[in-house]
C-alpha cells in the first residue's frame, strides 16, 4: 500500500522565473528525494482573486484529492479565494497554504483564507511577521484550527564559485518590474561612469513590457548602453555564464519577503547589496553563523557578505556604496571572503523539505504498511513556528 502523497497547487498565470516558482519546484524535487510522492498542479486564473468561474474551478480541485493526500496551495491562489477554502474545510479536506508573500490587496480575503486553512507555511520569517502584524495570531484560529504560522526557509542549490571579471561585473538578476527598481539602479550607475565596470540587468521583460521598455529607454538616455546589458530572462548556459562573470549581485526591491537570488549569489561566493528593511536582508544573513533575520551579526560573528543600504527615490546612497566597493580593494576583498565563507553554511533544499514535512506531520507520509523512510523520519522538529 502506497503512502499518501502531497500535491502543490500553483498559480498558472505566473510564467516568468519568479522566486515563488523556483521555491515550489525545488521543494517538489527535494520531497521526491526524501521518498514523498509530490506533484504540482497548475491552477489557471487571473490570480490573486481571479474570476468567479476560475474560483469555482479551484474549489472543485480542492475537493478532488485522493484519500489521505495533503493539499498545499500557493498563497497567490489561496489568499484571494477564501470561499473555496472554507468549503473544502467544511467538506473535511482542509488545504494548507504555502505563503511566499502576503496579499498586498484584499486583506479581509486573506484573513478568511488563513482562518479556513489547515495551517500556514511561510517561506521567510519576514512573511510570517507581516502576517502576524496584519492579522495577529489570535485572529488566525478558524474552522480548521490554525494554531501557528510556520516557517520553512528556502534552501540553496550548491554551485561553483564565480570567477568574476576585469573590469568588475555587476549582476541584477530579477524580472524587470517596478518593484525590483532597476530604474533606480540605472540612475545610480549613471553616476559611476568615471570608473571601470560592466553590468547586466537580467530578467523577464514580458512580465511588465512597459517597464522593460522604460528601462531600455532610460539606459539609452543615460548613455549606458555600452556598459549595461538588458538581455531578458536567461536560462541554462547563458545564465551560468552571467553568474560566472559576476563580482557583485544586487537585489534592491522595494518589497521582498526573502529573495532567492541572494542565496544563489552566495552559493557562488558573490557578495550582494540589498535594500534595508526588506526580507532580502534575511537572505543575506542566511550563511553567516550568528546573524539574525535582520542581518545583525552576533558579537564576534563574521561580517555579512555584502551590505543593506537604506534607499528611497534618490539613487545617491546606492551610487556612493557602489563607488566605495569599486574603489576600495580591501572592501571588495572583505565582501568576497565573507561570501565564500557563507557559501559553506547555506542550508540545502532537503532542509526545506524536512521543515515542510515536520509541519504537515511526517508520520502521515510513511508507507501504508508501516515501513519507515529515514529521510522523512528526520523531519521531526525541523520546522519553526512564528
Amino acid at each position: 500500500m502506497e503512502a499518501p502523497g502531497l500535491r502543490l497547487l500553483v498559480p498558472g498565470n505566473v510564467r516568468h522565473n519568479s522566486g515563488g516558482n523556483a521555491y515550489n519546484a525545488a521543494l517538489l524535487r527535494a520531497l521526491a528525494d526524501l521518498g514523498v510522492a509530490a506533484v504540482s498542479r497548475d491552477v489557471d486564473g487571473d490570480w490573486p482573486v481571479g474570476s468567479a468561474a476560475e474560483r469555482q474551478r479551484f474549489g472543485r480541485l480542492l475537493t478532488e484529492s485522493d484519500a489521505g493526500q495533503v493539499t498545499l496551495v500557493d498563497g497567490l491562489v489561496a489568499c484571494g479565494a477564501p470561499d473555496e477554502l472554507e468549503a473544502a474545510a467544511a467538506a473535511g479536506v482542509p488545504a494548507w497554504i504555502l505563503l511566499h508573500m502576503p496579499l498586498g490587496t484584499h486583506p479581509e480575503l486573506e484573513r478568511r483564507a488563513l482562518q479556513a486553512a489547515a495551517g500556514v507555511i511561510c517561506t521567510s520569517t519576514s512573511a510570517a511577521a507581516a502576517l502576524r502584524e496584519r492579522h495577529g495570531l489570535s485572529g488566525l484560529h478558524g474552522t480548521a484550527g490554525v494554531g501557528k504560522i510556520h516557517v520553512a526557509l528556502p534552501g540553496t542549490q550548491p554551485a561553483p564559485p564565480a570567477a568574476g571579471s576585469d573590469p568588475p561585473h555587476l549582476l541584477a538578476l530579477a524580472a524587470l518590474l517596478p518593484n525590483k527598481d532597476q530604474l533606480l539602479l540605472l540612475r545610480a550607475l549613471s553616476e559611476l561612469t568615471d570608473l571601470a565596470w560592466t553590468a547586466s540587468l537580467a530578467g523577464s521583460d514580458t512580465a511588465d513590457p512597459a517597464y522593460a521598455t522604460q528601462l531600455r529607454q532610460e539606459s539609452e538616455r543615460l548613455g549606458l548602453t555600452e556598459r549595461v546589458r538588458l538581455p531578458g530572462e536567461l536560462r541554462g548556459a547563458e545564465l551560468d555564464a552571467e553568474w560566472a562573470a559576476a563580482d557583485l549581485s544586487l537585489l534592491i526591491s522595494r518589497a521582498e519577503t526573502y529573495g532567492l537570488v541572494v542565496t544563489e549569489s552566495l552559493a557562488r561566493g558573490v557578495p550582494v547589496i540589498v535594500r534595508e528593511g526588506t526580507g532580502a536582508v534575511e537572505a543575506l544573513a542566511a550563511g553567516t553563523p550568528g546573524a539574525d533575520a535582520a542581518g545583525t551579526p552576533a558579537a564576534g560573528a563574521p561580517a555579512l557578505p555584502g551590505a543593506a543600504v537604506a534607499l528611497g527615490e534618490d539613487p545617491a546612497p546606492l551610487a556612493a556604496l557602489l563607488r566605495r566597493w569599486l574603489t576600495e580593494p580591501p572592501l571588495r576583498a572583505e565582501w568576497r571572503a565573507a561570501a565564500l565563507a557563507a557559501r559553506e553554511h547555506l542550508p540545502g533544499w532537503d532542509a526545506t523539505a524536512r521543515a515542510v514535512l515536520a509541519v504537515l506531520g511526517a508520520g502521515r507520509f510513511r508507507n501504508g504498511d508501516g515501513k519507515r523512510n529515514p529521510g522523512i523520519d528526520t523531519a521531526a522538529g525541523a520546522a519553526g513556528g512564528e
